[in-house]
This record gives structure tokens, C-alpha cells and sequence, in this order.
């Protein structure tokens, strides 16, 4: 049993590790990771390495070759456009849904709204200090911390499927300054308890990242 723990940590180590080599484009989209190479720079046996590539591909940072090994999943434009068919209505809800938690602990606070604040000081001061990786970073854990706020399990399991391949993807783009600027308006309107205008305000910021994205990635080149 300890043994069988211990594999399991460190293969969830290897996952966080490849993860994060992924997202801040140390391993470049479309490489091909050798097992071998992989767990000598993360001073691992290959073990817990072998696992951490499967659940990756199941995550969908990587995609098996043809004939052997993986490699890092380039994302194509039907690969964006599924990417956000699916998070526009979690991200709407989730803002709704994380309105109507504050509105019901009025006047206080709920302790998520204080966190979701400060992912958003953290955003902006990476943007005045042009610390790209940190920015993205940031807003990626405001939408989980809208998620976290939000205070249902389920939407919270279905979100952590999305969150990597979401900053892989915002790690890929731009970030213009309406949509900084947007963040704070889906803020406020949680702040101020209000469902629907957080809803309707979540839905033009997807739409926008969306076109945003398809822009950066396919059309200015």
C-alpha cells in the first residue's frame, strides 16, 4: 500500500511538472516527449513519468503518435471552437451562480470573493510589470476562482477538466485591454450579487476571448 501511495505522488509530481513545461511553452507545441528524456530531467524513475504522459493525453495537453509515444497537442481552430462551446455555458453559470452566493451571505462576505479579488490585483499587476506567464496565470485562477465561488462540486469537477487546456490556450494569445478591463465588470457585478447581469457580462467576455483567440492563433499570420 505505501508503495503504491508513493507511485501515485510522484507520478501526480510528474503531472504538475509536464503540465507546467507545457503551459509556459518549454516543451513547444507539437514536440515529441521521450519517456526516457522526460524522467532524466525530472530525476524520475519512468514509472511515475509513464503515468503522467496517459493522464495528460486524457486531459488533452498531449496526443498519442501514431505508432509510439506523444507528443504536445497542437490546437487547431475546431480544436478552439470546441474548447469554448464548452465553456461558455460553465463559465455563465458559474458566474451566476457565484452572484447568487454573495447575495445570499449579504451583508457579509463571502470568503471566495476576497480571493477572486485578489487574483485580480495579481493580474493587473503582472500587466503593468509585462510578466506575461504570471498574468496568464492569474486570470486563469480567476475564472477557477469564479468556479470555486460558485460553491457546487460538479460544475467545480467539470471546470478542472478545461482549466490547463484554458491557459494553454490564453498562454497563446493576446490579452487586449478591454478584456482586462471586462474581468473587473464580471467582478463587480458578482460583488454586487447580481445573477444575471454577472451572466450576461461572462458571456460577452467567452465571446470575445473566442474571437480573440481565432484572431491570434489562425488569422494575423
Amino acid at each position: 500500500m505505501a508503495g503504491s501511495t508513493e507511485r501515485t505522488s510522484l507520478s501526480a509530481q510528474a503531472r504538475e511538472a509536464v503540465r507546467q513545461r507545457i503551459v509556459d511553452r518549454r516543451y513547444a507545441l507539437g514536440a515529441r516527449l521521450v519517456e526516457r528524456e522526460v524522467a532524466e530531467e525530472l530525476q524520475m524513475s519512468r514509472v511515475p513519468v509513464r503515468e503522467a504522459l496517459r493522464a495528460l493525453v486524457a486531459e488533452g495537453l498531449l496526443e498519442l503518435l501514431p505508432h509510439s509515444g506523444v507528443r504536445v497537442r497542437r490546437l487547431e481552430r475546431a480544436d478552439v471552437h470546441h474548447l469554448y462551446e464548452v465553456w461558455e455555458p460553465l463559465a455563465v453559470q458559474a458566474s451566476r451562480l457565484a452572484a447568487r452566493r454573495v447575495a445570499e451571505h449579504a451583508p457579509k462576505e463571502p470568503p471566495g470573493l476576497a480571493r477572486l479579488r485578489a487574483t485580480l490585483e495579481h493580474a493587473d499587476a503582472a500587466s503593468e510589470s509585462d510578466d506575461a506567464a504570471s498574468e496568464v496565470a492569474a486570470h486563469t485562477a480567476f475564472h477557477e476562482g469564479i468556479v470555486a465561488l460558485a460553491g457546487n462540486p460538479l460544475l467545480e469537477r467539470m471546470m478542472e477538466q478545461l482549466s490547463w487546456q484554458l491557459q494553454l490556450l490564453f498562454g497563446m494569445r493576446s490579452e487586449p485591454d478591454h478584456m482586462r478591463a471586462q474581468h473587473h465588470l464580471i467582478f463587480r457585478h458578482i460583488a454586487a450579487g447580481d445573477e444575471e447581469t454577472a451572466a450576461a457580462s461572462t458571456l460577452l467576455h467567452v465571446r470575445d476571448s473566442r474571437a480573440v483567440a481565432l484572431r491570434s492563433l489562425f488569422e494575423e499570420n
